[in-house]
């Protein structure tokens, strides 16, 4: 549910200590900070070093589908620098959190340059596939009582880190169909 990845972060920090890629900035948000607005150009690369931030767009509707939630190293932004396209989510800041920074043009250009970095790019956005199909196959083919109880045995202390709108928001049902689920749950 909450996704992180330990691996790119530690080497975005090591790039950024080294001072190699001197484009890199370490950058802070609060909560309700939206760090990339749905429908805007990108032109840079996040990676998350603390904290939470949800992925969500909003319809037309007026609704919100969250479609992840980041955490360490978790990576957004890099489909935009990628394919010069608007972005199609809200990056939000759930809690207070740090983030690095990589201007489009460091971003291109270590892919280029630095083979470790391309891999682990390569490799995150391999893994955001699987995960995506994973997801959404499993939301297909199960009952939403058993999402949620398969959301609360991945992450026992959900319901105290995250807003009930947000999981309800998460699950693609209303707060009130979450709380009568809560409520039968054993």
């Amino acid at each position: 549910m909450i996704r992180t990845n330990k691996e790119f972060l530690q080497y975005v920090v090591k790039l950024n200590k080294a001072g190699t890629s001197p484009t890199i900035a370490k950058h802070e948000a609060v909560v309700g900070e939206k760090i990339i607005v749905q429908r805007t150009s990108v032109f840079a690369v996040y990676v998350m070093q603390h904290g939470m931030a949800k992925c969500y767009q909003t319809e037309d509707t007026g609704n919100d589908f969250i479609q992840e939630f980041f955490g360490e190293g978790e990576v957004f932004g890099e489909l935009e620098v990628l394919t010069h396209d608007f972005s199609f989510c809200t990056i939000e800041a759930l809690t207070p959190m740090s983030y690095f920074k990589i201007p489009r043009e460091t971003f291109l250009d270590l892919l280029q340059t630095d083979a470790v970095f391309n891999r682990l790019v390569l490799k995150l956005m391999a893994n955001k596939i699987r995960y995506t199909a994973l997801r959404h196959s499993y939301h297909q083919s199960h009952p939403l009582e058993a999402n949620l109880k398969k959301l609360l045995q991945e992450f026992p202390d959900m319901l105290q880190k995250i807003s009930k709108k947000d999981i309800a928001n998460y699950l693609g049902i209303t707060v009130r169909s979450l709380n009568r689920m809560i409520q039968a749950m054993p």
